[in-house]
């Protein structure tokens, strides 16, 4: 899928502009489910870099709001809501270009040792 995502320190989010072809919908021109919950998975994600840490996908919650069109302009934003030792919370949205929101997500990501889970 090759996203490309950029870090706004200032604001403290994680920030990527797509627009997803007709090979990433459901049905009827939206765009699928899993490929909504998979952006806010990774722009969420993300924001673990604002901790300086890495962290694996735990928890994932995705609300759909309205359906997102395949071939136009969305943006997706990552952040952090908060902190609890090993756990960070993180939640994410999706809106269009006119910053209407169409996906929110909430996700909790657990603190990894990048070093005991590298590939060997």
């Amino acid at each position: 899928m090759h996203l490309a995502f950029e870090q706004d320190d200032e604001r403290q989010r994680i920030v990527g502009r797509f627009r997803l072809g007709e090979e990433y919908q459901g049905g009827s021109g939206f765009l699928h489910g899993g490929i909504i919950a998979l952006l806010l998975d990774e722009a969420m994600s993300k924001a673990s870099r604002f901790h300086g840490e890495h962290a694996v996908t735990a928890d994932l919650r995705v609300q759909y709001k309205k359906p997102i069109r395949a071939n136009t302009e969305i943006v997706v934003e990552g952040f952090v809501a908060r902190r609890e030792g090993r756990q960070l919370y993180h939640e994410g949205e999706i809106r269009n270009e006119a910053g209407e929101l169409l996906a929110r997500g909430e996700g909790r990501f657990v603190v990894i040792d990048k070093e005991k889970y590298a590939a060997r």
